[in-house]
């Protein structure tokens, strides 16, 4: 598998799909292994299933092996050892995704300083870390900072749909008012109901604020042979906003949502809103849920929201939701 690495994650994936009693011997041999990627795929199967890795946790972030000081990072983060906070060092590593790796966990670990700015540097020019980067800092920001972040986004139009995801995470009402005239972009309409949706907390499709797609518009692959373009519409699955329904329930419901206030599914972040959330919300919507609770109480593991829907349910069980 090491020669073949465009299949390393799917054998890793497929360590969280099987039951914890599977694995019972093979995962303590594998942290134990002398070679580096069976290392690394003993500490993601432990993430996975939610155990505690033990000391190779702590090890493995001064590793040469940069896949395996990633994976460590990012298990660190998931089980929320906030016990191993001073050793992200890792934010300076000289490996960019090591580097974000680590200014992701010490924020859900609970750092506000360095970490935070990291992330905004990550999050102020292109690269692969860019939206994650910028999600996880404006989930933190107060209103007047969250703006001037979003202001510096909107300067340059490529940047247009990352703005639409931000406004949905800076959770602000002020904006809402702009989301609903992105809708009538048909290229943003989607992303833009989305965002609505994360503040607000409405159902567009189930409230009937949703319209048809529109008639021959291409999305995602298409069937001429002669298109390279093989990526999935990046919005696939998300309703089709109506904005003037949209708009006229905003009309009549607005007051109730206080600019400069941040809204996470209708309501201001909190511990139970966000295990309702994770029980019965859409995927995103519950993968920012889990963030929630990692960063309203550091040390708290976070939430697997792509374990097998048995082991969700179970941990759920347990949490009281």
């Amino acid at each position: 598998m090491e020669a073949l690495p465009d299949g390393q994650a799917g054998l890793i994936s497929a360590f969280g799909w099987v039951s914890a009693s599977s694995l019972r011997g093979i995962t303590k041999a594998l942290l134990a292994s002398p070679n580096a990627f069976r290392r690394q795929v003993g500490l993601a199967a432990c993430g996975m299933h939610q155990v505690d890795p033990g000391a190779l946790a702590a090890t493995a972030l001064n590793d040469a092996d940069a896949a395996l000081r990633v994976r460590a990072v990012h298990v660190i983060a998931d089980r929320g050892r906030v016990d191993l906070l001073p050793c992200m060092n890792a934010m300076v590593d000289e490996d960019t995704d090591c580097a974000y790796e680590a200014a992701r966990a010490a924020v859900l670990l609970g750092d506000r300083r360095a970490a935070i700015a990291a992330l905004h540097n990550i999050a102020s020019a292109p690269g692969p870390w860019r939206s994650g980067a910028l999600g996880l800092t404006l989930k933190l920001l107060a209103s007047t900072e969250a703006y001037a972040v979003l202001k510096a986004l909107s300067q340059d139009p490529v940047d247009v749909r990352l703005l639409i995801h931000g406004v949905g995470v800076a959770g602000d009402p002020h904006y809402v008012p702009w989301l609903i005239q992105q809708m009538h972009n048909i290229k943003l309409t989607r992303v833009a109901g989305e965002s609505f949706s994360f503040i607000t907390g409405l159902d567009l499709a189930y409230l009937n604020l949703d319209r048809k797609p529109p008639e021959n518009v291409e999305l995602g692959p298409n069937e001429d042979p002669n298109d390279d373009s093989v990526a999935m519409d990046e919005d696939d699955s998300l309703p089709w906003p109506d904005p003037e329904k949209i708009g006229a329930w905003w009309q009549s419901n607005g007051h109730r949502f206080a600019p400069g206030t941040r809204y996470f599914m209708g309501e201001p972040p909190s511990p139970p809103l966000c295990l309702s959330v994770l029980k019965s919300g859409f995927q995103r919507q519950r993968k920012a849920a889990a963030v929630y609770l990692c960063l309203m109480n550091p040390g708290t593991p976070l939430f697997n929201c792509a374990a097998p829907a048995w082991r969700q349910q179970r941990w759920l069980d347990a949490m009281g939701a």
